[in-house]
């Protein structure tokens, strides 16, 4: 994987601040923006029976990310509180890096013990590729925060390519680059995360190998504007604002949001320490249960504009809620003339069972880690995701919750997924999906 240069991209004082919070300030449970829309602030029924959560407080880490909504809600309006966990902070991560390092040292250490998530650094984690001692960091999963709502972007300089969900129109431009000697870049947010696989597929897909007709390079997702706008990058994935921006700034536009890439495809994650849940079962249900309703009122289209002024606040993502209320009402702008309204694979935090975590969707994820190198080729991955994936506890807070019968999925499997080059990853047979793939480092 080629590393980033110092020299080359831009990082911000935060950026390098590795192994340092950026604590938001916010010192109360809920917002002066909270509306009559607020849910309930009634006690839950566990508080209310005697049996609270064996602790009140626990840190929380998220990424200037518009998924990252449903944290921040659960905090703005008490939702928290409301389960027993009234001393839960949420606390801002200037990138995943720095998440990672600060779920490895735990509370305890001066960390965060769980986390707004790319739903593979919890199994990464766990396996000890990633961490910095490279030794396990058991993870748990209990919910999916979203699905779609990130998008691949290029650069104004390919305006006249039309590059949308075939990417094949850029593999000359990476050709003729790479043959006079010149490093072409396309950025994601982490190595073996969500846009990195993103980004790989959608390379792959259209005939460029990641691996060497471009080198793809990390970069926190609050600098990828900035490193467009100043000509480091040819193209990136990340989540939302950060497309929108870019559109907005006409600095580049998006060739695809990713739910065109797979029709409601799983995003982030929530994860927690295994040691902190396995002690604090009841906070860590708790925890699930305060996101969970946050979830659902994220999704209600009468919440969208409120959902969007909270999380747009310095103390939150820090940008224009302009940037950010567009996409989440399904609104794309893909800056080439063309707008989407009502566009279907908007980003979904309830509906279509956006948060239950199907295990399926993580035996992709980690069949994709294989793919391009990240785990070894004989990983057990179906044994990894029975230890890491806690739909089991999803199902127990959404019984809790009396999340109706028909909201509850009823296999821990979506079943065979199709992706937009009408490839399909049968779960049940992993291995023949990656067989049938032509570009893999594996």
């Amino acid at each position: 994987m080629t590393r980033l240069s110092r020299r080359k991209f831009i990082l911000t004082a935060g950026a390098t601040a590795a192994g340092t919070l950026i604590i938001h300030g916010c010192s109360s449970s809920t917002s002066e923006t909270a509306t009559s829309s607020s849910p309930s602030p009634n006690a839950s029924p566990v508080a209310a029976s005697g049996t609270g959560p064996e602790v009140t407080t626990a840190k929380l880490g998220f990424i200037a990310l518009t998924d990252a909504a449903p944290l921040i809600i659960a905090k703005e309006k008490g939702l928290f509180d409301k389960y027993g966990m009234t001393g839960v902070e949420v606390l801002k991560q200037a990138s995943w890096p720095v998440t990672r390092d600060n779920l490895e040292l735990g509370s305890q250490g001066g960390g965060i013990d769980g986390a707004h998530i790319l739903t593979p650094m919890p199994y990464l984690m766990t396996l000890g590729t990633i961490t910095k001692t490279k030794q396990p960091v058991p993870m748990y999963i209990l919910a999916r925060l979203n699905l779609n709502g990130q998008a691949i972007s290029v650069s104004n300089n390919y305006q006249d390519l039309k590059v949308g969900t075939d990417s094949k129109a850029l593999k000359e431009v990476f050709t003729k680059a790479k043959s006079s000697g010149k490093e072409m870049k396309a950025a994601m947010t982490f190595p073996g995360g969500t846009h990195d696989l993103w980004l790989r597929y959608w390379l792959a897909a259209g005939g460029i190998d990641p691996n060497t007709d471009i080198s793809v390079v990390p970069v926190p997702p609050p600098q990828m504007v900035a490193n467009m706008k100043v000509g480091n990058m040819e193209a990136f994935c990340v989540g939302e604002p950060w497309n929108a921006q870019l559109v907005n700034q006409k600095l580049g536009y998006s060739a695809l949001v990713t739910g065109q890439l797979w029709k409601d495809h799983p995003e982030k994650a929530l994860t927690l320490r295994k040691d902190w849940a396995d002690q604090n079962p009841k906070a860590a249900k708790a925890i699930l249960m305060a996101v969970m309703e946050a979830q659902q009122w994220c999704d209600k289209a009468e919440n969208k504009e409120e959902m969007c002024q909270i999380i747009s606040q310095d103390k939150w993502l820090k940008v224009p809620a302009t940037d950010i209320i567009a996409r989440s009402k399904g609104e794309i702008d893909f800056g080439t003339g063309e707008v989407k309204k009502d566009f279907p694979q908007l980003m979904k935090f309830w509906s279509d069972n956006a948060s239950y975590p199907y295990k399926s969707h993580d035996l992709w994820f980690l069949t994709e880690e294989i793919r391009w190198g990240y785990i070894p080729a004989d990983t057990d991955t179906k044994k990894l995701v029975d230890e890491v994936n806690r739909e089991d506890l999803w199902r127990e807070a959404a019984l809790e919750l009396n999340v109706p019968e028909t909201e509850i999925p009823k296999s821990p499997s979506r079943g065979v997924e199709t992706f937009f080059d009408g490839v399909t990853f049968d779960p049940e047979k992993p291995e023949d999906y990656l067989k049938s793939l032509k570009i893999k480092k594996v």
